[in-house]
């Protein structure tokens, strides 16, 4: 069976048309080769004025065979290497064969599907911003091999297209016309035929722009002075962004800098060259593996239980109007939710409402759409009249859902759980957004355990793609259907993990922070600690990321971990950090928000390390290497993770990879802190270990999993 269909209709127009069977997307694989081989054949046998490429499926076309790709190695390259050229040589017919050629866009063409879209002479898309558009690839630690780089710097200029391409941006059917990416938008499938028509009709003989005679790239080439300087800076600028760890933008800037400077045919090749060297590259499969395979699997609900119908929420309460429950009132109102956005005062409940309203105002001030003005306007007062500030907890009684997220203190948060029990429905259920705090011990305050549950949000809650979801000991089954179905309803990631203090995520990331103290403890230099972090791939250092943070926060977090303890008659957790954290404290200096942390905050200037560290800290004798620093920060957040696997916090690698990346910023190109693990291999992670626990603690000891793994070559 083909995954093309052949049609020409009464216009003597052929019609190719994806549609692969058996499945909802069309994929660029050895199916698809084989049936655009067919069809070309067919075509240039045929007499015909013009092509049309549609898709019957809800998108154009997926991508390239990502399975094949992840399989591939050195040894294997050659399947991979005959796959890309057979499709390069077969779109390089289709636009050369001197008829029209025309791409209509119903759907999604991301990755191959806009590498086709692009060899076509003219592209109509559907006006619905739903539709994407993009060469995403680089976000997998690959580049677009059928041609898409080549055919982008051709069509743009080298300066205009590193951003679509370095950072794989995806775009609107509108923001296409503006760049000059897509020719023509349409508002029903059925128009977008007959402005095809006209066009054809009307362009009986065309060539690619790069194709003709005289052709000059858009913006200039290595000869025009601002591109020649364009050329000699980026690669210090990509290597300050990605810190030297990421490939493919490294390959992908190479691509486009080659391909320039030789014809178009030579360019594609140089594309292909370095496409297969990535596509064997162990950083491409950490990325494959985590961003394709393990988030998919999570967006399809392998965590949710499968006996429960899917649910949609209606109305959210939301309890504490500071900037982590306003972050959730606007998650949940943009979504279409109604939402009762709850503080003990009014004035408080209506800031936190404003917090949404500046957000809507950056976004339509900023973002490319096709709205009008009163359009926008329309828009944004339609998202803040679902939020209504109140001061009442009786204004919860028509909430499916009521998520606080007040303070971390547990005796405000049990306060809050019973007063705002009292009103809203039994069958409704109530979320703790806890960051550090056991879900089964908060659930206690609860009149029914079985509807409680902890919805761990992220700061910014706009930006932040995760919610990490957590189970008490009594949370049912459906209330965890009912969770996994509200996170996904509002747009974001869901991982499930079960309960204990700090659950995963905060548990992990406190190991990272922890760890920056500590060697700022021994005497290692602040600059050493940041760099090492940003080396490693890591977006903050850990002593930035304290001072977002706050050390305030911290301490109340310690605080009430010590309180838990003693009631629970067990010693409380001691590290090398603490000492650093009471000196602090002691000296004023607890975050970015008092001006005054790790780093100082000058009104006028960036920020800066503070001077005063050298003086409290610094020993000449205790520097250690960088990369010895990225081993640290690296293998102790690896080590705690592998606790969350063996003590059952964790149940999955997918969870924890996902989680650590989208949840506190674990370096990408690892794949995740699982993934990094077998990047090492688990035998040589569990030495590192050994190494790391003999000259620094008992923290880096591997735990009994680990070496249950290792001695039986196993994976996590």
């Amino acid at each position: 069976m083909r995954s093309i269909q052949y049609q020409k209709d009464e216009n003597n127009i052929v019609h190719l048309v994806l549609d692969k069977p058996d499945t909802s997307v069309n994929l660029m694989d050895a199916q698809f080769a084989e049936s655009l081989s067919w069809a070309l054949d067919k075509l240039c046998a045929d007499d015909f004025i013009g092509v049309i490429i549609r898709s019957n499926k809800n998108t154009f076309l997926a991508g390239g065979d990502i399975n094949l790709i992840f399989e591939t190695s050195t040894e294997t390259a050659d399947e991979l290497l005959r796959l890309t050229e057979n499709i390069k040589k077969l779109l390089r017919t289709l636009e050369t064969q001197g008829k029209p050629v025309v791409a209509c866009i119903s759907g999604a063409a991301l990755g191959g599907g806009f590498e086709i879209a692009l060899a076509a002479h003219y592209r109509i898309a559907l006006n619905d911003p739903k539709v994407l558009f993009g060469l995403p690839e680089v976000t997998f630690g690959l580049l677009p091999g059928e041609g898409g780089i080549t055919r982008m710097v051709r069509m743009l200029g080298l300066e205009a297209s590193m951003p679509l391409l370095l950072e794989g941006k995806k775009f609107t059917p509108n923001q296409g016309v503006e760049w000059g990416l897509v020719d023509q938008l349409v508002d029903d499938p059925n128009r977008m035929m007959q402005q095809a028509l006209q066009w054809i009709l009307q362009n009986p003989q065309v060539q690619q722009p790069w194709d003709r005679e005289g052709y000059r790239l858009p913006g200039g080439d290595l000869r025009n002075t601002k591109i020649a300087q364009l050329v000699s800076l980026a690669p210090a600028m990509l290597t300050k962004k990605t810190a030297g760890v990421l490939p493919a933008p490294e390959k992908i800037l190479a691509t486009m800098v080659e391909g320039i400077q030789v014809d178009f045919d030579t360019a594609s090749a140089i594309e292909t060259g370095y496409f297969i060297e990535l596509a064997c590259h162990p950083v491409t499969k950490n990325m494959i593996n985590t961003f394709w395979f393990q988030l998919n699997k999570i967006n399809s609900g392998c965590s949710r239980p499968p006996s429960f119908e899917k649910s949609r929420i209606t109305q959210v309460g939301v309890l504490g109007a500071g900037m982590m429950g306003a972050g959730i009132a606007y998650a949940c109102a943009s979504k279409g939710m109604r939402t009762i956005l709850k503080d003990v005062d009014l004035g408080l409940a209506e800031k936190g409402k404003m917090y949404t309203e500046n957000l809507l105002e950056k976004q339509f001030s900023s973002q490319k759409t096709n709205l009008s003005t009163e359009e926008k306007k329309i828009k944004k007062e339609s998202i803040l009249a679902l939020i209504q500030p109140s001061d009442n907890s009786a204004d919860l009684a028509a909430c499916d859902l009521v998520i606080e997220a007040v303070f971390e203190n547990r005796a405000l948060k049990t306060k809050v759980i019973a007063e705002a029990e009292a009103f809203i429905n039994k069958e409704a259920i109530f979320a703790s957004n806890t960051s550090t705090l056991p879900i089964t011990s908060l659930a206690k305050a609860s009149r029914n355990s079985e509807k409680f549950i902890g919805l761990h949000f992220f700061s910014p809650v706009d930006k932040m793609p995760l919610v990490e979801i957590i189970l008490g000991k009594n949370t049912s089954q459906e209330t965890l259907a009912h969770s996994y179905d509200f996170v996904q309803q509002i747009g974001k990631i869901p991982i499930v993990v079960n309960d204990s203090r700090g659950f995963f995520t905060s548990r992990v990331f406190a190991t990272y922070v922890k760890e920056g103290m500590a060697m700022l403890g021994e005497g290692i230099s602040a600059a050493s600690i940041e760099n090492g972090a940003a080396l490693a791939g890591f977006p903050v250092g850990p002593l930035a990321v304290t001072d977002e943070v706050s050390l305030t926060l911290i301490e109340k977090i310690r605080r009430q971990t010590t309180e838990d303890c003693l009631a629970e008659a067990v010693h409380a957790p001691v590290h090398p950090a603490d000492k650093v954290i009471d000196r602090m404290l002691a000296m004023g200096r607890t975050g970015k928000l008092l001006g005054a942390g790790f780093y100082d905050y000058p009104a006028t200037a960036k920020k800066s390390l503070w001077s005063g560290l050298k003086t409290a800290f610094y020993q000449e004798t205790q520097q250690i290497s960088l990369d010895l620093i990225q081993k640290r920060l690296l293998t102790i957040m690896a080590l705690e993770s592998i606790k969350c696997l063996q003590e059952g916090v964790l149940t999955s690698s997918h969870d924890a990879n996902i989680g650590s990346i989208f949840g506190f910023g674990f370096p990408a190109w690892t794949g995740g802190v699982v993934q990094y693990i077998h990047y090492i291999g688990v035998k040589e992670f569990l030495s590192q270990a050994c190494q790391l626990s003999d000259a620094y603690g008992k923290r880096f000891t591997p735990p009994q999993l680990l070496l249950e793994k290792a001695q039986n070559n196993q994976r996590f």
